[in-house]
């Protein structure tokens, strides 16, 4: 969570029903048009952090399947 920032549980019990996203889009609506490209970097930024993240993990996937469906691995797995 960002420093200053806080969440109160004493929200109305129609927000307190909300899902995230829905609270997201609501508070999108009422930020003026100037800070919305700062909302939209930010974003993009976390997914640019979050694709780079996977691409190791899918990388190696590939590599390695080709280990992991050999004849001798599904033999020395089958028991399990």
């Amino acid at each position: 969570m960002c420093k200053g920032w806080r969440v109160t549980s004493s929200l109305p019990y129609y927000i307190g029903r909300m899902g995230k996203r829905e609270l997201i889009v609501r508070e999108l609506d009422r930020l003026p048009e100037r800070d919305l490209d700062k909302v939209l970097a930010f974003l993009r930024a976390i997914n640019e952090t979050h694709s780079q993240a996977a691409m190791p993990a899918l990388a190696s996937e590939t590599t390695l399947a080709k280990d992991w469906l050999s004849p001798e691995e599904e033999s020395a797995w089958g028991d399990l």
